[in-house]
């Protein structure tokens, strides 16, 4: 089975760059210099129109990943537009203060993203324990990780990542993300025999990155020689 790349982009240049590039899944966010956070309505508008799939990241604020009442109707208010506009599925995490998965809150994201993908995002990089959260996501209904294994990079946290492979069993995906580049993807790859992997494919232009297809093309190349 080849293993296939989801990027992240929060503009049309990078939409259109996924395009070029044939990426296997989107990301869809804005504010990606903050980690990603729930794209502009123009942008959801301009992704439903490709035939790449699509996940949305639903995340209203940046900084930590503690989340009020009121963020959890904005959350799935949000979750609504995914649906409304055809996507894949959603991205989304949450945290308790103690370092830990915050479950209650997640199940009621869950429960309304009912037949859409889910994708639990870095927000399990933040905590103290992300090998036995793999179990807690899947028990939740989490079809997809995208973690850096704790560290600042997936390269980083190889040995955390291929844990989390191991204990995941198939029946949940562990996708490696951070820092994944044409250099190193092919090893982050081939180290558990990971189906995805998650970048950005960024390059910089007059000291502003921009989604690169080029970089697109090489980490596919790279991964499935």
């Amino acid at each position: 089975m080849k293993t296939k790349l989801e990027v992240c982009i929060d503009n049309l240049a990078g939409l259109e760059a996924c395009i070029k590039g044939n990426a296997d899944r989107i990301e869809l966010c804005s504010s990606l210099i903050h980690g990603g956070l729930t794209p502009e309505t123009d942008l959801m508008r301009h992704a439903s129109n490709a035939a790449i799939s699509v996940r949305m990241m639903v995340r209203p604020k940046n900084g930590n990943f503690h989340y009020s009442s009121k963020d959890l109707i904005q959350m799935k208010n949000d979750i609504d537009m995914a649906r409304s506009f055809g996507f894949e599925g959603v991205v989304f995490g949450a945290t308790l203060v103690n370092g830990g998965i915050d479950q209650a809150f997640l199940e009621k994201l869950v429960t309304h993203a009912f037949g859409l993908k889910k994708t639990l995002h870095r927000a399990i990089d933040t905590i103290s324990d992300p090998v036995d959260a793999v179990d807690v996501a899947h028990n939740l209904g989490f079809d997809c990780i995208l973690s850096s294994g704790g560290f600042d990079t997936a390269n980083e946290g190889l040995l955390v990542l291929k844990e989390m492979y191991s204990r995941a069993l198939g029946k949940i995906e562990i996708m490696p993300g951070s820092g994944v580049n044409p250099e190193n993807a092919q090893k982050i790859a081939k180290s558990s025999n990971f189906n995805w992997l998650h970048s950005s494919c960024s390059s910089l232009l007059e000291n502003s990155p921009f989604t690169d297809a080029n970089k697109i093309i090489s980490i596919k190349n790279e991964i499935n020689y």
